[in-house]
């Protein structure tokens, strides 16, 4: 019973159906793939983390420049800008590297957009189903000779109708739980990478600072 008022539901409101299904689809799609590129260890190598805190201050930085070469994640990207313009002031390095910050924070939060409109397109796109269906159930309604059969199909398509509602909520729910996830998790590495890069920073203009 559940099963046909769902598939009946799907083929009556499949203009609502349909883009809810794509929805889903794609929310599941990203949800899955940003677990994967989220990963501690596929932002933030521990080799190279540890190389940059274990570095002296004015020490030579062989052993980060290959493992950043090596290595093709956001933190070995902003090591190897971080490297790149050694020769600059240290306020014209930092500012350079906050660019390229700003580029792998965009890639962190990639599809995060689209999880956010989810989120608020599901409900929107569930109530207009259900709005239309409940529009369509009274229009009919009202056609029908006796009122035991005005009560069956009133009741049967306020049902149908409210299925709409519940397939909105079932894409925004977990939409709206991965984005929040999501954004704390990336703010959280944001800090990690910051820090790392402050620190490396640091310890390659210590001797160009010393009095």
């Amino acid at each position: 019973m559940l099963m046909g008022s769902w598939s009946e539901t799907y083929l009556v409101s499949w203009y609502v159906m349909v883009p809810l299904t794509f929805c889903s689809i794609i929310s599941i799609a990203i949800i899955c793939e940003r677990i994967i590129s989220l990963r501690l260890s596929a932002v933030i190598k521990p080799t190279l983390a540890k190389a940059i805190h274990d570095l002296e201050y004015g020490g030579k930085t062989t052993l980060i420049e290959q493992l950043s070469a090596d290595e093709d994640t956001p933190l070995s990207r902003l090591v190897r800008a971080c490297l790149m313009y050694t020769s600059w002031p240290k306020d014209e390095n930092a500012e350079a590297v906050q660019a390229y910050a700003r580029r792998e924070i965009g890639r962190l939060e990639r599809g995060l957009v689209f999880l956010e409109v989810a989120t608020g397109l599901g409900p929107l796109l569930g109530l207009m189903g259900t709005i239309l269906g409940l529009i369509r159930i009274f229009s009919s309604a009202g056609n029908a000779a006796d009122l035991a059969a005005q009560g069956s199909q009133i009741a049967a398509g306020i049902a149908e109708a409210m299925y709409c509602t519940v397939a909105g909520l079932i894409v925004a729910i977990p939409a709206l739980i991965a984005h929040s996830l999501f954004s704390r998790h990336i703010e959280a590495l944001t800090i990690d990478l910051e820090t790392l890069c402050s620190e490396l920073l640091g310890k390659l203009y210590t001797q160009a600072e010393a009095p």
